[in-house]
């Protein structure tokens, strides 16, 4: 491995045809770089649609209701219902996986603006009742104050916590806290604001959100003790999607629903949702893996068909070698050398190129915010040390097979070759 002159040997053998050297190392050079290219994209994928959910928790829903489709107990289909208060409490009782559960309402209903006005300023934003526990199912960063808390569930109390761009609209550079807005005829306390943890459209609703307490919300805006709709986490060692069946359970018993009417409850289950992307993550990197080494293994065939004729060219010089004493594992060593350097040279600057322009790309496209498709393309550490040890696995392959062939020449024909 120190022999001076094995590497002379070596860097003289690979210098006498240089294009032909260069040719056969560019092969190996674009399959590792168009792998490393692929798998940054890859990543950059998976890190944009990731962030898009801004933490949610993996293991929750939201279910609300919807018109029944099944006539039950005397009842006929086409009926609406709402979730009540009451509902809550059973659900709690009942459903032993849950580990978080946290009604919901939002002021007219999905997507519905709300007139909030400071002083002169006003705008139309999305205002949410809700219990602090939504937090650990919805993650927002709080930047100034605090969060609704269970006080003022408990006292009713009216306080508001407003998203960053309800912020800019109403107070400008001036400080929100303790100040009061008005919701709809309504005075409210700011106690809090937030940015959000998604990026993209969904940041941008959040931007526009205004979060008060549960109850103060039913009392306020008369909404008696209806629930839009319910959020929960499952324990970690619970199947999201069994909890789910077990809530929809005990609300169909409840409302008198048909226990198989499937359509009386909408929902979304997060953890059915990121099963969906892992498993089409899992895929794109399989398939980036298989076209990258497919890619690759061109390049390496390439250079053991480059050795198969080095080792034709000099076969008077194997035969002199082993004439004069040379043993087998020596011209092994040697030929398969000379491929194991033509490789790992090639495709330590492929690696390298490879990560510098997936560097480039990320540090061209900027901070993340406001892109929901393709965020930080880079590559791991370990992965690229994993494709460049099975680029040098891959060079000793090559350089075997030449090596095999190289041992079999005997002595006295290789002399007598021209």
């Amino acid at each position: 491995m120190f022999d001076g002159d094995r590497w002379n040997e070596i860097f003289s053998s690979l210098a006498k045809n240089k294009l032909r050297t260069f040719l056969t190392a560019f092969g190996v050079f674009w399959g590792i770089f168009m792998l490393i290219i692929m798998l940054g994209s890859g990543n950059g994928l998976e890190n944009g649609i990731t962030k898009n959910f801004g933490g949610l928790a993996t293991n929750s829903m939201f279910i609300w209701t919807q018109q029944t489709s099944i006539p039950y107990a005397g009842l006929p289909k086409g009926r609406r219902f709402s979730i009540v208060n009451e509902d809550i409490g059973a659900i709690k009782r009942e459903v032993s996986q849950l580990e978080v559960l946290a009604p919901r309402n939002q002021l007219r209903g999905y997507g519905g603006g709300n007139n909030v006005s400071y002083n002169n300023k006003s705008g139309n934003f999305s205002v949410y009742g809700d219990y602090p526990e939504i937090l650990t199912i919805s993650p927002l960063n709080i930047t100034s104050g605090r969060f609704i808390n269970q006080l003022d569930l408990e006292e009713e109390r009216k306080t508001v916590v407003i998203g960053r761009n309800v912020k800019e609209v109403l107070f400008g550079d001036s400080n929100p806290i303790n100040e009061n807005v008005k919701i709809n005829g309504v005075y409210f306390k700011v106690v809090g604001v937030f940015e959000s943890t998604k990026s993209g459209e969904r940041a941008d609703r959040d931007a526009q959100t205004l979060f008060i307490p549960f109850t103060t919300f039913q009392k306020a805006f008369n909404y008696g003790n209806r629930v839009g709709w319910i959020a929960a986490n499952a324990v970690a060692s619970a199947s999201a999607a069994k909890v789910e069946k077990d809530i929809t359970a005990v609300l169909k018993r409840r409302h008198k629903v048909a226990p198989n009417d499937d359509r009386a409850f909408g929902a979304f289950n997060a953890s059915v949702r990121f099963q969906e992307m892992q498993g089409l993550f899992n895929a794109i990197s399989m398939l980036i893996w298989v076209v990258g080494i497919g890619t690759l293994a061109a390049g390496i065939i390439g250079v053991s068909n480059i050795m198969l004729i080095i080792v034709k060219e000099r076969t008077k010089e194997i035969g002199i070698r082993r004439a004069i004493g040379a043993t087998p594992v020596s011209i092994v060593v040697q030929i398969m050398m000379e491929a194991i350097v033509l490789t790992s040279l090639a495709g330590y600057f492929g690696l390298l190129l490879g990560v510098g322009v997936t560097e480039l790309i990320a540090n061209a496209l900027g901070p993340a915010e406001g892109r929901t498709m393709f965020t930080n393309p880079t590559i791991d550490l370990r992965i690229a040390l994993t494709a460049l040890a099975i680029l040098v696995f891959s060079g000793a392959i090559a350089g075997l097979i030449p090596a095999r062939k190289a041992i079999k020449i005997k002595p006295i024909e290789a002399l007598r070759t021209e």
